[in-house]
């Protein structure tokens, strides 16, 4: 089996140094970094709100490429942001969002969007990390979704970083992922029979206008129009990027263990539309804190759900001799709680001026 490679894309705010609010600064703040000497040509990238940027990862083949390179964009953009007054961000939801909507970057897709929806286009002051893994072919690319779709809401649960909104506690882990399954195509994705019937229930939305193209198909795990992947969307993007790096092995593995299960034709359960729903609910709003929803129905500690994830792709991991390092880094996510968690605590101890700076130090942190 050809080993299966990643990319990651990284999903920031931008917060006024002073006050904590988003800055629409974007365009600028990407521009700068582009130019750096430690950012190429294409790798920050705009997005939908002018507060918010994206970086986009190389290829990689190894965990430490993606390291190196998250870390190297994250200080790129950092740097940049600097310059106009505001301060790189990895949190899925900002602390505080002010009175002023941010506007919209100035893109013909983003206007309408807004165009369509404009108050949700308002509230998606939200940030992701979204993970590529190839694949083969679009019709293995299918059998892996399908296979998936069980353990989406226990990384949901694992990287909630968005419990706070207008500076409150939401009570939410991960409110961004309460914000994001309001879209028309959003939440766990279907099952699907094969790469034909996902080609024709895709076609189905988009003749009928309820999506425009294919970026709008915002399940938490899709694939890719762009690039022969799989694309999981379902992450809160992460406080620090080695947090980011031990989502990228899972995933990876993930996918690596689907691929073999499918050319050896295991079995799989069939898994039910609503309860994968409930299970995302439950995930974003507990995180690591409480119980989880397993794919089946049953309710399971957190810690049991993660040890069932990490027993499901150790011989994976084990391959690409990557356990030590993913299982090491879970064992600090379960000793230390979420990134929800860590804001939670900031919140307590100092207030929102704490949380903001914890962002921001975690966010280009070594």
């Amino acid at each position: 089996m050809k080993p299966v490679t990643i990319g990651v894309e990284e999903e920031f705010l931008l917060l006024d140094a002073l006050t904590g609010l988003p800055v629409s600064a974007g365009e600028q703040v990407r521009a700068a970094a582009g130019m750096t000497a430690i950012a190429g040509d294409g790798e920050v990238q705009p997005e939908l709100l002018q507060a918010q940027i994206e970086v986009t990862t190389p290829v990689c083949e190894q965990l430490e490429e993606v390291g190196g390179h998250l870390l190297r964009l994250r200080l790129a953009a950092h740097a940049a942001a600097e310059e106009y007054g505001c301060q790189l961000a990895a949190c899925g939801t900002p602390p505080l969002r002010g009175t002023a909507s941010a506007p919209v970057t100035e893109r013909a897709r983003y206007r309408a969007l807004r165009s369509r929806a404009p108050q949700l286009v308002a509230e998606q002051v939200i940030n992701g990390m979204h993970v590529h893994a190839s694949v083969p072919s679009r019709e293995v690319g299918v059998a892996v979704l399908n296979r998936l779709r069980p353990w989406l809401p226990v990384l949901i649960a694992m990287s909630a970083n968005s419990p706070l909104w207008d500076g409150q506690d939401t009570g939410f882990a991960s409110w961004r992922t309460v914000i994001f399954d309001r879209w028309p195509v959003s939440g766990p994705p279907p099952a699907f029979e094969d790469a034909a019937d996902e080609a024709r229930r895709v076609g189905t939305l988009l003749h009928s206008g309820i999506i425009e193209d294919t970026g709008q198909l915002y399940w938490q795990a899709r694939l890719s129009d762009r690039y022969p992947t799989v694309e999981v969307r379902c992450c809160d993007v992460q406080l620090r990027a080695d947090e980011a790096v031990m989502f990228a092995g899972i995933v990876r593995a993930l996918v690596t263990t689907a691929i073999q299960e499918t050319a050896a034709d295991t079995p799989t359960d069939r898994y039910f539309s609503e309860v994968l729903q409930a299970a995302t609910w439950q995930a974003a709003r507990y995180g690591l804190s409480g119980q989880l929803i397993t794919a089946t129905g049953t309710r399971v500690s957190a810690g049991d759900a993660v040890a069932q994830l990490m027993d499901h792709i150790t011989p994976a991991l084990d391959a690409a001799d990557e356990a030590r390092q993913v299982a090491a880094l879970v064992h600090r996510l379960l000793q230390q709680g979420t990134p929800a968690d860590r804001q939670r605590r900031a919140l307590a101890a100092g207030g929102l001026k704490a949380v903001t700076e914890l962002i921001v130090a975690d966010t280009t942190a070594n």
